[in-house]
């Protein structure tokens, strides 16, 4: 079993000391720390008791260095409490104290250090201060050790304690993909650069690809270790050092961010739930500039209260869009800390809710409240909070891909969830998108309104076009969707396709007999002047019964079957001469090994005038069929 256990607490509280009786590790590496006496930066030891493998943490105490304990804060199972007998509960106490539960950790100890240098009495006083402190939170009934580094008074229980708190953790069920957030990085001389972090999830296996973010940029794993040792597999919550082929080492900072590849990806907008500090200065406001920390990272943000107020009171919880001023790669039920932008003070915590959102409209705060509660509600449960996102999409469905995304599922857990919603009759599978069945309900009756609709406007018409269909009802929702909805109403036998034309079943034309006459006049006019058709005003003068109007809404039902395609205003041609031509044009120039025409050599090819070559010729560069380059074409393929 491994653990992963930080320190907290304020300066010179005895913390390095603390985890040097224990390990035997001085934490303290760099030569500014030697030389001060005080830890400036993260820490690490480990420690092999009772069958568990400790990884300690080691965090600097002074209010400068707060950001760089948030970097080892973010992946602790459990706590180590840190307060001096001689000095009792001081704010860096306090602060890291409401980080840590900020950050949900589970489990802890509280040790109070310098044991030998106060009387009992005293040490009675600092327990019921710490009893205050801890009143009501995670550590309420934790263990409260007296220790002395110098005599090393307490050492056993110690040990005891934290195998103790080891065996009561909850097992998590690993259900991620590998990700590790990034707390240093070095290089190393004959193997290039190495990151080390916690793996918060899922293993990383030597060989592997992996994504680097921000990017993200593909690297390979060429070498793992982990408690010092050299592995093939590392485990979730294992401390870990990776060393990364296809980066440099300059390129990599502590906050970069390291996940499987082609899962996740970036954002610079997520909504949350917070939680402000009963004791923070003043509310949480909209527009406060404030310092984000998820994982080792630390982003500048904008905040947007999701309430009629804009604002969250000191004590209270609510719902927040933060608008990260860079990109950062997180997921649902991801924790994350608050800091002010300044003075830097810890002001208020919460929990990843949607990792993509979009801007919220005043209107939209009640109806995006109820969905951010009810995914609030459904962290830890793959079914109900795939079913949040399924419903939240609506009518446009989500792709499993957009689900692994918010959430770093591994592709069985999605797929059990999947199943399990299919099963009940709930979500449909269409492809990759994945759609509430009463939403697709839904769109088949507002496909049979919209037909029913158009043959009531349009009675000469014998049916509404695929492309106006898709565009009056189908806006911006997956072309997939499109068509197993239309289908489905046709294997039902309520629709009739023909072509591009949606009719309801039952339904014929409704043409009088001069009506029907006059487009069969115009339909054989088109389709007997193929290349060189006369000018459509003359086409609609031939109509005399109906009338110019009326004649060009007969004309018009020719476009709308798409048997007429439209060229210029004053011309049209049939579609079958214009894909023809098409055809003949691509096969010359592959016959050729020429693909590029003039206006000459596209009259001898169509056997027209000039009056029909540059509109067709136009028309074609409009579809792609050609591209112009000077005085010539060039035929595409």
């Amino acid at each position: 079993m491994d653990v992963i256990v930080g320190t907290a607490g304020h300066i010179d509280h005895g913390k390095t000391a603390l985890v040097r009786a224990l390990t035997g590790t001085d934490t303290d590496r760099l030569p500014e720390e030697k030389k001060r006496g005080i830890t400036i930066d993260l820490g690490f030891a480990e420690l092999e008791t009772g069958g568990v493998h400790f990884g300690f943490v080691d965090v600097p105490g002074h209010e400068r260095f707060v950001k760089n304990m948030l970097a080892g804060a973010s992946g602790i199972d459990l706590v180590m409490l840190v307060i001096a007998a001689d000095e009792g509960v001081m704010p860096q106490t306090r602060e890291h104290f409401e980080i840590c539960r900020l950050l949900n950790v589970e489990s802890g100890i509280v040790v109070l250090t310098k044991s030998d240098l106060v009387s009992e009495e005293i040490l009675d006083l600092v327990r019921i201060e710490a009893a205050e402190l801890v009143e009501g939170s995670f550590l309420e009934d934790a263990p409260v050790i007296p220790f002395s580094s110098k005599t090393n008074e307490g050492s056993e229980a110690l040990h005891r304690a934290l195998a103790n708190s080891a065996g009561n953790l909850q097992q998590r069920r690993d259900e991620m993909i590998p990700r590790l957030s990034v707390d240093r990085s070095f290089t190393k001389k004959g193997f290039g650069a190495v990151i080390t972090g916690t793996l918060a999830s899922g293993e990383v296996n030597e060989g592997q690809e992996l994504d680097l973010f921000p990017g993200p940029r593909p690297v390979r794993v060429r070498g793992l270790q982990t408690h010092g040792r050299s592995v093939k597999i590392a485990h979730r919550g294992q401390r870990t050092a990776i060393n990364l082929a296809g980066v440099d080492h300059s390129e990599i900072e502590r906050g970069m961010f390291l996940a499987e590849k082609h899962v996740l990806r970036e954002t610079q907008s997520v909504d949350a739930r917070v939680e402000v500090l009963p004791d923070a200065k003043r509310p949480l406001r909209s527009r406060h500039r404030v310092r984000v920390h998820i994982g080792a990272a630390e982003i500048l943000s904008r905040v947007v209260v999701l309430n009629e107020r804009g604002e969250i009171e000191p004590g209270k919880t609510g719902f927040v869009q933060l608008r990260l001023e860079t990109p950062v790669v997180t997921i649902v039920g991801e924790r994350f800390v608050v800091r002010s932008y300044s003075p830097q003070v810890t002001v208020a915590g919460g929990i990843i809710l949607e990792p993509f959102a979009s801007r919220h409209r005043r209107k939209d705060l009640a109806p995006t409240s109820q969905y951010l509660r009810k995914m609030a509600e459904s962290i830890g449960d793959p079914e109900i909070l795939l079913l949040n996102f399924i419903k939240r999409a609506a009518e446009k469905g989500i792709s499993r891909f957009e689900v692994q995304a918010r959430t770093g599922w591994q592709t069985g857990v999605l797929g059990k969830a999947i199943t399990c919603l299919v099963e009940r009759g709930d979500v449909l599978v269409i492809g990759d998108i994945l759609i509430g069945k009463h939403h697709l309900d839904e769109l088949a009756a507002k496909v049979l309104k919209a037909v029913e609709a158009f043959h009531k406007y349009q009675p000469l018409a014998a049916g509404i076009t695929r492309e106006a269909l898709r565009n009056t009802t189908f806006a911006g929702i997956p072309e997939t969707i499109f068509y197993n909805v239309t289908g489905q109403l046709e294997s039902k036998n309520l629709v009739v396709v023909e072509g591009e034309i949606f009719r309801l079943q039952g339904r014929t034309d409704q043409l009088t007999d001069v009506e029907r006459a006059a487009k069969e006049q115009m339909r054989r006019v088109y389709s007997e002047a193929r290349l060189e058709p006369p000018k459509l005003d003359e086409v609609l003068a031939a109509s005399a019964k109906l009338g110019r109007d009326h004649a060009r809404r007969v004309f018009q039902l020719l476009v709308n079957s798409g048997e007429v395609v439209k060229v210029t205003d004053e011309f049209y041609f049939t579609s079958n001469a214009i894909n023809d031509l098409a055809t003949n044009m691509r096969s010359m120039a592959e016959s050729s090994g020429d693909r590029s025409i003039d206006v000459a050599g596209f009259k001898d090819l169509a056997g027209v005038s000039r009056k029909y070559a540059i509109p067709l010729l136009e028309y074609f560069d409009r579809e792609k069929v050609t591209v112009r380059s000077g005085d010539k074409r060039l035929i595409l393929k």
